[in-house]
């Protein structure tokens, strides 16, 4: 068994909040994260697969395909948009960077199969101190 990460780049605004709470308990539970005028973040995103080896390429993936899978599903809906209002995939749901991990899995997983490879982990890096990682 063969593990290959691709590393991809997107840039995107969110806010954390609860729309039912009063901007004092926002502020009190997410803090700067909760500015009513949104903040950005240039994310780090890791895909890695595992697979064995294919005996003629020697690839466990085609990584050509992995990245344009990953930019069509992910990068493309992502990439300089706000996450609570533009990204299909996460309306209705917290953009935390841990939920925002787990969602981007759900896009990808099912399309790495049919490349013959599996999805091992999705790693998102936040800032320089934060990220997520989620292995299904």
């Amino acid at each position: 068994m063969v593990f290959i990460t691709r590393k991809e780049h997107f840039n995107a605004a969110h806010k954390l909040f609860k729309a039912d709470w009063n901007d004092a308990q926002n502020m009190d539970v997410f803090g700067k994260c909760s500015n009513p005028n949104w903040h950005g973040h240039n994310y780090e995103l890791f895909v890695t697969v595992k697979g064995n080896p294919d005996p003629v390429t020697g690839f466990v993936i085609d990584l050509k395909k992995l990245s344009t899978l990953i930019k069509l599903k992910v990068i493309d809906k992502l990439d300089h948009k706000n996450i609570n209002l533009d990204v299909d995939f996460m309306i209705g749901k917290m953009p935390s960077t841990e939920i925002l991990t787990v969602e981007i899995w759900n896009q990808l997983n099912d399309e790495i199969s049919k490349l013959g490879a599996t999805l091992h982990c999705v790693k998102l890096k936040e800032t320089e101190n934060n990220c997520a990682e989620y292995y299904g």
